[in-house]
């Protein structure tokens, strides 16, 4: 995985993905948002750059670890 990408921090289902890929983002920009835990948790863009790729959609369940998306420069 390169340094740009986004691990879920925990499993949980995403539940709004506000990103696609091509899409430039700024840092700290909200990128998608998953629920776990009952919990409502926005998974924020830790730098600038270009999103090269989005790795699930809405509805998905993903596992603790799992690349959510890919940010390049």
């Amino acid at each position: 995985t390169s340094e740009g990408s986004l691990k879920a921090p925990m499993p949980g289902t995403i539940i709004e993905m506000l990103v696609k890929q091509g899409q430039r983002v700024r840092e700290g920009q909200t990128l998608l948002v998953m629920e776990a835990m009952k919990m409502e948790h926005r998974i924020q863009a830790p730098k600038a750059g270009k999103v090269n790729k989005v790795h699930y959609e809405r509805g998905e369940r993903v596992d603790m670890g799992s690349v959510l998306i890919e940010i390049d420069d």
